[in-house]
């Protein structure tokens, strides 16, 4: 690929993120920029392989910090196997779990559709207020009617 074109590619992720307000985008895309500016790929080469991982440890603790701050307390958990919408949750949060599987599956074993998915969660995350978790759920959820896709 063109090196302006990897440049020009991370700007326009800059813009989106700009214009949308959305810090989130800009600020990665202005990471991304910066470290491609670097010397070495290696940084880069490093992103690409622990950032996602890094990534969901830090959302995960930021989910778990109230139980940390001691803001859930236990009862709350046996509160919630006791309700319906308790265990709807749990039985929501099962099947995100098993899409996040079955997408990261997806997206190593067809790359090709990394892209799709990547332009579909910047325009998610850009203008429509998501979070930048979608990727890997929206492969998974991919990967359910991938056999119609072929």
């Amino acid at each position: 690929m063109d090196e302006m074109d990897v440049y020009l590619m991370l700007i326009v992720v800059v813009a989106l993120g700009a214009l949308s307000k959305n810090a989130t985008v800009w600020i990665a895309g202005l990471g991304l920029l910066l470290l491609r500016l670097w010397p070495s790929d290696q940084l880069l080469e490093w992103t690409q392989q622990y950032g996602l991982k890094i990534g969901v440890a830090i959302l995960t603790m930021g989910v778990l910090a109230p139980i940390a701050l001691g803001k859930i307390p236990w009862t709350n958990l046996v509160d919630t196997i006791k309700s319906v919408s308790g265990l709807a949750a749990i039985v929501v949060g099962i099947f995100v779990a098993y899409l996040g599987g079955r997408g990261a599956g997806i997206l190593t074993n067809q790359p090709t559709i990394v892209t799709g998915l990547l332009i579909g969660t910047i325009v998610g995350v850009a203008f429509f207020r998501g979070v930048p978790v979608g990727p890997l759920i929206a492969a998974g959820i991919l990967s359910m009617f991938a056999h119609w896709l072929k």
